[in-house]
């Protein structure tokens, strides 16, 4: 089994900032992309960011130049900076990964969400 333990969501007023972190814990070989998801009340999930094993990233539009993802694979951790918060960035935050376990299966790995909320 592998698990995703999020944390650092809170309260932060417009224009503020919180980090979010992500670990993975358990059964783990190797982990490929990793990636953070949001969900607001009433909208459907959407990717916020991702990282690939390599490198390379990608943003949602109404987040760049504002967030970064960044992950410490010696820690089999992301983490996801945000800056510049607005109260339209709350919303559930949800990491995800694709793992290769011990056993060498391929599984998609959700954590269980942390809440960010920005007051205005």
């Amino acid at each position: 089994q592998v698990q995703l333990v999020e944390s650092g969501g809170g309260l932060v007023q417009a224009g503020g900032s919180l980090r979010l972190s992500c670990a993975a814990s358990g059964s783990i070989f190797k982990i490929n992309d990793m990636g953070w998801y949001r969900q607001a009340p009433g909208k459907q999930r959407e990717l916020v960011a991702g990282l690939t094993s390599g490198g390379s990233t990608n943003y949602a539009d109404s987040v760049k130049g504002r967030f970064t993802i960044s992950r410490d694979n010696a820690k089999n951790t992301v983490y996801l900076q945000m800056n510049s918060l607005k109260p339209e960035d709350t919303a559930v935050y949800y990491c995800n990964a694709d793992v290769i376990t011990r056993t060498f299966r391929a599984r998609e790995v959700w954590g269980q969400g942390t809440l960010v909320t920005v007051s205005s």
